[in-house]
């Protein structure tokens, strides 16, 4: 090589690690799939000796600041040791999702306990979730129509989470946050707003009045002024 090869080769590979970088960490794994109730999970957790440490927030809705989430999420996960600690969430990768890949960046086993409507509809799954348990639900989660009780997905979630970390979230964020503080559960909650085109664009199709408030129903009850 000579001189002028070997002055360029190294400027040539730091522009394309600039122009190309890649990716930090990259999952490629597939998820084991299962149909559980919530004292299938409790057995899961106890065969592992582990403890589960679930996030809730915005899904579909998205976030305002995603990297404010990620910033959230990694000071809640490192106040946790990989080898004890589960890390779960929605199963998907939208909006809270972002902290699967986040969670295994750092070792951390994931699962995620949701709907039976998620399968029934195909949402597509995080490829960081190691484990996905769907539980039979009519709803998508939250209290049940018209009652003071948790769906039969809250319900799991809640029972068997030692903590729960919210960032952000909308109504059914509000309510398991709420179920798990009633449960004595350690709860931490990060204020966030959704992502604001997309609120003003759901609330247009709908034919609502444009929203100004964009911090979830969650907001309201955990934040601290």
């Amino acid at each position: 090589m000579n001189k002028i090869s070997a002055f360029f080769l190294p400027c040539l590979l730091i522009t394309l690690w600039i122009a190309y970088p890649m990716p930090v960490y990259a999952c490629e794994s597939q998820p084991t799939i299962r149909e559980a109730n919530a004292r299938d999970i409790r057995s899961f957790a106890h065969s592992k000796g582990m403890k589960i440490l679930t996030f809730v927030g915005y899904s579909g809705a998205g976030y305002e600041d995603s990297s404010a989430l990620l910033e959230h999420a990694g000071q809640a996960l490192d106040s946790y040791d990989p080898t004890k600690t589960i890390v779960n969430t929605g199963a998907t990768a939208d909006g809270i999702g972002a902290v699967y890949e986040l969670a295994k960046q750092k070792g951390f086993l994931t699962i995620g306990i949701v709907s039976s409507l998620a399968r029934e509809e195909k949402a597509k799954l995080s490829p960081c979730v190691d484990f996905v348990f769907y539980i039979p639900d009519s709803t998508w989660g939250g209290l049940l129509p018209d009652s003071k009780k948790l769906s039969p997905t809250s319900a799991a979630i809640v029972s068997n989470s030692s903590a729960v970390v919210g960032i952000g979230g909308g109504e059914i964020a509000k309510d398991e946050l709420l179920g798990a503080t009633r449960s004595g559960k350690t709860v931490k909650f990060f204020p966030a707003d959704m992502n604001h085109q997309a609120a003003i664009e759901k609330a247009q199709k709908k034919g609502l009045a444009i929203p100004t408030d964009f911090r979830g129903e969650a907001h309201s009850v955990f934040a601290k002024e």
